[in-house]
């Protein structure tokens, strides 16, 4: 509780008292029975009331998120040029009062949804856009008295200008930037920069009457019935779309496998072919050069092939062949013919 207030309080108990005396001293002269000084003690009463109120109308004590603006009988305007800062303050009593003004954010909101807005019911921005389609747009400005221009605030706007200057202006301006862009662009690409627009001409246009703007927050956009009806429509078709491209898609690799793959057997039976015919060509020419050498040695010596086929015998031959020149079978040196 602050000093001005305790005045306050000790000043109503000053005119309680005043009463009571006052009552008290009728009731005992309407029976014959007169309070020993009691004009004295009503006086008294009365003057410690009014110097108690007298004082705590003199006194005034601001909050630190309060500004206060004079309203007094003896300035020229009929208020003081300076706002008061917080704390304690002296003014004329009865001549001078003081009107209270928050300095501290306060926010503004324009809603859809019932409750949910600084109005009951849909507050919501109906706005047109360039190609004539109609939107709802919930918002909300953060927003404070400029301390620096209360009394330009008091003078112009007193206490409505949350309600007869923010919200007119934010709803204005949310329908001239709308009005600039195509729904479609709203939805997509261009909403940051519309909202930028927004936030840039609401903040000018609230500073020129002495309040700033802390944020515009665009909190969501609703379609009408039709236009959220054709949107859903799209939606579905490109999901179609995309669904038989990827269908498609999907067929193209298939085959692209199947086609990889026969290729790869392909080339499997060619590389084998060509193996086994570079295998076979490997093979005859060895083959032809072993005959080539088998040629020359039977040529150098005669003699050779009798000689290899002497020694292929079967060793159970008891008997000797001679040359055709001498038909003659002799049997084998050292060999016992057999029975």
């Amino acid at each position: 509780m602050n000093i001005a207030s305790l005045l306050s309080g000790i000043a109503i108990l000053a005119w309680l008292g005043a009463g009571a005396a006052l009552v008290l001293t009728l009731t005992r002269a309407a029976r014959g029975q007169a309070l020993r000084n009691g004009g004295i003690i009503i006086l008294a009463a009365v003057l410690i009331a009014v110097l108690a109120t007298s004082v705590s109308a003199g006194l005034v004590f601001l909050q630190p998120e309060e500004r206060g603006v004079v309203i007094s009988a003896l300035q020229a305007g009929g208020v003081r040029q300076a706002a008061l800062d917080p704390g304690l303050h002296w003014i004329l009593p009865f001549a001078e009062y003081v009107i209270r003004y928050p300095i501290s954010k306060q926010t503004y909101t324009m809603s859809i949804a019932s409750g949910e807005g600084s109005r009951i019911g849909d507050d919501s921005v109906a706005a047109r856009t360039a190609d004539g389609q109609e939107i709802f747009v919930d918002a909300s400005v953060i927003f404070a008295v400029d301390p620096a221009r209360v009394i330009n605030v008091h003078i112009a706007w007193q206490g409505r200008y949350a309600e007869e200057l923010v919200r007119p202006q934010s709803r204005g301006i949310i329908r001239d930037v709308v009005s600039q862009y195509g729904v479609d662009a709203i939805v997509s690409a261009k909403r940051e920069e519309m909202t930028a627009r927004i936030t840039e001409t609401l903040r000018n246009k609230l500073a020129e009457n002495g309040i700033l703007m802390d944020a515009f927050i665009l909190r969501n956009i609703t379609f009408s019935q039709e236009y959220a009806a054709s949107v859903e429509q799209k939606q579905i078709a490109e999901q179609l779309a995309k669904q038989a491209a990827f269908v498609v898609e999907q067929r193209r690799q298939e085959a692209e496998q199947a086609r990889q793959t026969a290729q790869g057997s392909a080339d499997a039976v060619v590389i084998a072919a060509k193996g086994d015919a570079e295998a076979r060509l490997i093979n005859a020419e060895a083959e032809a050069k072993a005959l080539k050498l088998i040629a020359e040695a039977l040529a150098n010596n005669p003699d050779l092939i009798t000689y290899q086929y002497v020694i292929r015998l079967s060793p159970t031959i008891t008997t000797m062949l001679v040359p055709t020149s001498n038909p003659f079978i002799l049997p084998l040196p050292g060999t016992n013919p057999q029975p």
